[in-house]
């Protein structure tokens, strides 16, 4: 019976590691996306600031109507 518990703790703890590994991975990613996203739009702030335009967005009429 020690083995088959010593085999499942085992088996928990490499899951363990591996959730932790992929749980880093996603944080990091996600820390990359949202310097990303700031990124952008620290852009789109100064675009919008500088009149150059911007997207175009639903029912909103192009400047040329």
């Amino acid at each position: 019976m020690s083995t088959e518990i010593e085999e499942r703790m085992a088996h928990l703890e490499r899951t363990l590691d591996e959730l932790n590994d992929a749980l880093s991975k996603q944080a990091s990613e996600v820390d990359r996306l949202q310097a990303r996203i700031k990124l952008l739009m620290e852009r789109e702030a100064e675009r919008e600031a500088a009149g150059s335009g911007g997207v175009v967005l639903g029912d909103e009429r192009p400047p040329h109507y």
